[in-house]
């Protein structure tokens, strides 16, 4: 039964996020799934919660879907449609809303597959498809590369210091902090040549 579900929850999200392109797409959806499985092997928990935290962890996101954000309305009418129980929903849907950097809500406050689920989440803003996704998600905002001459913060650039340098310090497992080293390095690796060659 359950794997039906994961199977009808990716092909949710896929039509779902058919046009985006901000960087929170399908592919994205599926980094963080297939993230979610691989930490989940590392730590006792209901691998199917997880299964179902990843899978619809952006359906409602404020920046893609504000309309729905507030009560995750998408989240819940999947689950609701796939039979699912309202006390399994409300657990799936209480650690989806606790899953955002910008909210910073104590992970102590989530079940470990939150915890999990975040760590997924949080690798895919960092390293070469973190950056990638950073410079997508800013030229779609209409955000400048970088301005030097500027105070302003509101640059990708600025980003990499606002938020991604942050997120390794944030994981919860120990599979997260290890796979975030790595993906860290490389972030300060490539902040140092851009640097070189934009002087």
């Amino acid at each position: 039964m359950e794997k039906e579900i994961v199977k009808r929850a990716i092909e949710y999200v896929k039509n779902l996020f058919a046009d985006d392109f901000s960087g929170h797409d399908f592919h994205h959806t599926m980094r963080v799934y297939k993230q979610t499985l691989i930490i989940s092997d590392t730590v006792e928990c209901n691998k199917d919660r997880c299964a179902l935290i990843a899978l619809l962890h952006d359906v409602d996101d404020h920046k893609l879907s504000p309309k729905t954000c507030k009560n995750l309305d998408n989240a819940r009418a999947f689950l609701n449609t796939e039979g699912v129980d309202s006390e399994k929903i409300d657990v799936i849907c209480s650690n989806i809303s606790k899953l955002s950097f910008s909210k910073n809500i104590d992970p102590s406050l989530m079940d470990v597959e939150g915890q999990i689920v975040q760590d997924a989440d949080r690798l895919d803003a960092i390293g070469a498809i973190g950056i990638a996704r950073t410079f997508a998600y800013g030229g779609n905002h209409n955000r400048p590369i970088y301005n030097p001459d500027s105070n302003e913060k509101d640059s990708t650039i600025a980003h990499f210091y606002d938020k991604l340098l942050k997120l390794g310090d944030t994981m919860n497992t120990q599979k997260g902090k290890e796979l975030a080293i790595q993906r860290n390095e490389f972030m300060k690796d490539y902040l140092k040549q851009f640097y070189s060659e934009w002087n």
